[in-house]
């Protein structure tokens, strides 16, 4: 998709600006996550047709998030939140393709959610939820 480049060479902004392009040639979005008071929330907000979300946190090759971002990411997964980590191009591929398929991780507490998944139409409405 890109000429690929010397990936250890490339700037974390650089690799962000072309995710957020391959993030945009899927049908998606890759929103810039801000948060204020929130500290270490991942870098962006993914968002891809088929209501597929994740949050990804993107760094030079090897780089690694500090100790505040572990701990947001760990904490959004704990939500059922989908989090990664890109760091070179061939990653950003793999992370796409997770969140492009991805099932939502449903806790127990998520019974309203299930239960209006598996709720019947009204009949005779053509659809609905009661």
């Amino acid at each position: 998709m890109f000429r690929r480049q010397k990936e250890g060479r490339m700037k974390e902004s650089e690799l962000e600006r072309k995710f957020r392009i391959m993030v945009q040639k899927a049908g998606g979005r890759a929103y810039k996550f801000v948060s204020p008071g929130n500290d270490g929330v991942p870098d962006r907000l993914v968002v891809l047709p088929g209501g597929r979300i994740g949050f990804v946190e993107l760094k030079r090759k090897g780089g690694a998030p500090g100790k505040q971002q572990q701990h947001r990411m760990r904490e959004l997964e704990a939500m059922g939140c989908f989090t990664d980590i890109v760091d070179d191009l061939e990653k950003a591929e793999e992370v796409l393709a997770k969140i492009r398929t991805q099932v939502p991780r449903l806790q127990k507490t998520d019974s309203l959610f299930l239960e209006m998944v598996n709720r019947r139409p009204h009949a005779g409405t053509g659809g609905g939820v009661k």
